[in-house]
């Protein structure tokens, strides 16, 4: 590296490392790096570039580093730092590299995986050559249609944010937009900056002040006042209202206010699959999971809820079990929601903020309502009703367990067994298929991090 007055000189995939390892995000007045690492598999395409960055950051002081951590399988490193996101809240992430061709195209899914569900992941997919020269390189696609399409194409209807750096000139602007994306609560995803193996080696004079430590704030927008009084007003007015928590009571940190607005009006509360834990397991006004993977006891009081009050929930199907959960003829609902798309879902009444500002700002205004006493006494007999059934599939009667005696084990036993003998803050992971279903009804939460089912995108893997 040489370096001028203002400048230094770097080969692009030097500067992408460095600038990586020199972003950090804050809320509450706690600031972490942003990215806490960059999972990558080398090969043609990104070994001489990136690889070659990563490999010389290691020998850099600690808070410029970025370490690498090797992955087996182009997929599952996306998931990984996805999982690490949510379990994070979406205020630290890791960064993704992949050679050319298939490594690259590989992690497509994970790019659809973490838009689907809001969650951020920096994917560096490497491309063929920028200038062209020597096509077709091994693993281009020849597109005769359009000289400039690669596979790398493909990200973009699947990313929050795509851009392609065919010169060092653009790196900057790229990073600066994939940032902006990734600690944005509202536009948050998959970014993608595609990297053309030729660029990733190029030098080129970078200003020094690129690679200054630099804060991204994560924002919590307050509520309108007037979409606070209009939500209090509405939910005065009902007879039987239900909360459905989503994943975004969790990505707020905002459970101990879902739990006080619980407790001061007696308002139930069913959980999407991403909002599991949102109460945790025996809290009064908790009855677990809804919708089509739902409990008795939260689709009981679906089918009858005259307001729904959805917090930081984007209502998939499953979670309204294809728009058949709620039944009452007159039916409103109340969204509180980070981004104005997810809010405005079932014609609700929209309230965008962040979901502890606006619980907050909601028990405040609510001051002296909560549900009538016999509501209340309904939802702890729903609930009793519902966890008699759990304690039975955890521990099946004695017929069932001496027809079982050849060693053959239920679904729910397994479940059962794995959830008693397992620490509180020990994390159940599951990929798609029935067992997620069984899970979102029968499993005992205990921490509000316990619980990683990814059930937006139901990925295999």
């Amino acid at each position: 590296m040489t370096a001028g007055a203002d400048n230094v000189r770097l080969t692009v995939g030097q500067a992408v490392v460095r600038f990586l390892a020199s972003q950090w995000s804050e809320r509450d007045g706690q600031r972490q790096k942003l990215f806490a690492g960059c999972f990558g598999i080398f090969g043609h395409g990104n070994v001489a570039g990136v690889g070659q960055a990563l490999l010389q950051n290691e020998l850099t002081e600690k808070e410029e580093r970025l370490p690498y951590v090797l992955a087996r399988n182009e997929q599952a490193m996306v998931h990984t730092a996805v999982a690490y996101a949510r379990q994070k809240d979406r205020l630290q992430t890791w960064a993704c590299t992949a050679s050319v061709g298939p490594g690259s195209t590989n992690m497509l899914t994970g790019a659809a995986l973490a838009t689907v569900n809001r969650l951020p992941v920096l994917l560096l997919p490497s491309g063929t050559f920028a200038t062209r020269v020597s096509g077709p390189v091994l693993q281009e696609l020849e597109a005769p249609n359009a000289a400039d399409v690669t596979v790398n194409d493909a990200f973009r209807p699947l990313s929050r944010f795509f851009d392609r750096v065919n010169r060092p000139e653009q790196l900057p602007s790229a990073l600066l937009g994939a940032m902006r994306v990734l600690t944005d609560p509202v536009e948050t995803g998959a970014a993608t900056i595609a990297l053309p193996q030729d660029v990733q080696a190029e030098a080129f004079e970078w200003p020094v002040d690129l690679f200054a430590p630099r804060n991204w704030r994560i924002a919590r927008p307050v509520p309108e006042a007037v979409d606070v009084a209009d939500a209090a007003t509405l939910i005065r007015s009902a007879q039987r209202p239900l909360i459905v928590a989503g994943g975004g009571v969790h990505y707020s940190g905002a459970e101990q206010a879902l739990r006080v607005f619980c407790e001061a009006t007696g308002i139930p509360v069913g959980e999407t699959q991403a909002g599991k834990g949102a109460l945790p397991h025996g809290h009064p006004q908790a009855m677990g999971a809804i919708g089509s993977t739902g409990t008795t006891a939260a689709n009981a009081l679906a089918r009858e809820a005259d307001v729904v009050i959805g917090i930081g929930t984007r209502y998939s199907d499953f979670t309204t079990a294809s728009r058949t959960a709620f039944q009452d003829p007159g039916i409103r609902f109340v969204n509180i929601n980070i981004a104005r798309f997810d809010a405005g879902k079932h014609a609700g009444l929209p309230v965008v903020a962040d979901a502890r500002e606006a619980l907050t700002a909601l028990t405040a205004a609510l001051h002296g309502y909560a549900v009538d006493p016999a509501y209340r006494d309904r939802q702890v007999r729903l609930f009793r009703d519902w966890d008699a059934r759990v304690e039975a599939a955890y521990h099946p009667p004695a017929e069932v367990t001496d027809a079982l005696a050849a060693g053959v084990l239920t679904q729910g036993t397994v479940l059962g067994c794995v959830n008693e003998l397992s620490d509180p803050r020990d994390v159940v992971v599951c990929a798609a298929g029935s067992m997620p279903g069984d899970l979102h009804k029968l499993w005992r939460v205990r921490d509000r991090k316990a619980y990683h089912v990814e059930y937006g995108y139901s990925c295999m893997g």
